[in-house]
């Protein structure tokens, strides 16, 4: 009988020893012994750009040269925003104080390959749970400036708001003038009135927190004023007749000029009609009796106003009725004015004056001279005579 390893001596032949090394296991050796520093690029070593840095006093992203460079392009959060004019900034517009940003430079070399590296600006400070949440403004009735928020759902007891309205482009900054607070005296809304004196640029709204429990983390949004502006509809004047009615309104803002109008009429029982407007007035055929209510541009609608444009209503039927009394009334005060001038002679030939008892004596004098006298002392030689009238001339 013979043994197994010699029936088969081909195949014990062709395998691999205990002891043999598999195959590219001395290339793998060599390359995990190599050290790491030999494996560097020399741009890691000796890079284009050092010291990568935000200065947020000048809203600048600025570096360090240290070769010959080509061009370099600044990037945020991935997406390209400028390109460096002198290769050594990169200007930033707007520059967030609450969300760290990711603010990268790709460099462009002469003679080298390309580079890039990258910073985190700002860094978060404070805990995020207490910071002011759904912070929204809005600009209303043409000259005020709103704007909420609700407190944070990790906000300590003690927690106080303080909103800040800052130019973008001038860095100046306003405090709220008016706050309102909730029933633990946090603020919670702010309030600015005659904001036509600010001008008309980009600004930052911002909420800061602070406690004596720890940070706080910001809150901001970026928006222009005119982009928040809440317009009111304006109030419908109508002149009309039974054929025609002329619709007339005037708008009140403080950043918009032209506006584009939604009109929506409503005549009798018909469906309700949609018109866009670019002017300020719009002009309706057959108008009868119909309803009509205003948008500007994405503002709020008005409340729907009703007019009658037949017979017995309108304004123009109004107008007229208007006039015919003024026009009576001053018949009228004509008629009394000559009524009373005349009352004297009229009441003169109805009531004629009674006549009065005639004096003989007064009456036959009249036109005659009377002459008075004083009468002396009487003596007793003076004789007396009697005279009687005898008969009335």
């Amino acid at each position: 009988m013979k043994h197994p390893e010699q029936a088969n001596p081909q195949r014990q032949s062709s395998l691999p020893l205990p002891w043999e090394p598999p195959p590219m296991a001395g290339l793998w050796l060599a390359v995990f012994l190599t050290p790491v520093c030999c494996l560097l690029r020399d741009q890691a070593l000796n890079p284009p750009i050092t010291n990568l840095r935000m200065v947020p006093e000048r809203k600048q992203l600025t570096w360090n040269n240290t070769k010959n460079i080509s061009s370099v392009e600044c990037y945020v959060d991935s997406r390209l925003f400028r390109k460096s004019e002198n290769n050594v900034a990169c200007k930033i517009f707007v520059l967030s104080k609450c969300k760290a940003s990711n603010f990268t430079v790709k460099v462009t070399m002469v003679d080298d390959e390309p580079f890039s590296t990258w910073i985190e600006y700002p860094k978060p400070e404070g805990n995020p749970g207490a910071a002011a949440k759904d912070l929204h403004c809005k600009v209303h009735d043409v000259d005020f400036l709103t704007c909420t928020w609700a407190v944070g759902s990790e906000a300590p007891n003690d927690t106080q708001y303080h909103f800040t309205l800052e130019n973008v482009e001038t860095n100046q900054r306003w405090e709220c003038p008016h706050y309102t607070s909730n029933e633990r005296g946090t603020h919670v809304r702010c309030q600015f009135d005659k904001i036509s004196r600010f001008p008309e640029n980009q600004y930052r709204f911002l909420v800061e927190g602070v406690s004596t429990e720890g940070g706080i983390l910001c809150s901001e949004f970026f928006e222009r004023l005119e982009d928040i502006e809440e317009l009111i509809a304006p109030n419908i004047t109508a002149t009309c007749n039974e054929s025609l009615a002329l619709m007339e309104w005037e708008m009140a803002s403080l950043f918009h000029r032209n506006f584009e109008y939604n009109l929506e009429i409503q005549q009798g029982t018909e469906p309700p009609s949609s018109h866009k407007v670019y002017g300020k007035q719009w002009t309706l055929n057959n108008p009868g009796t119909f309803t009509v209510k205003i948008q500007a541009l994405a503002g709020l609608w008005s409340a729907p106003q009703r007019f009658e444009c037949g017979r017995a209503g309108g304004a123009l039927h109004q107008l007229w009725l208007t006039a015919s009394l003024i026009a009576l009334a001053a018949v009228l005060t004509v008629g009394v004015a000559v009524v009373l001038c005349r009352r004297y002679s009229v009441l003169k030939k109805l009531l004629p004056p009674i006549p009065h008892m005639k004096d003989p004596l007064r009456d036959t004098c009249q036109g005659e001279k009377i002459m008075a006298w004083e009468a002396g002392p009487l003596t007793q030689d003076c004789p007396v005579a009697e005279v009687q009238v005898l008969k009335e001339t």
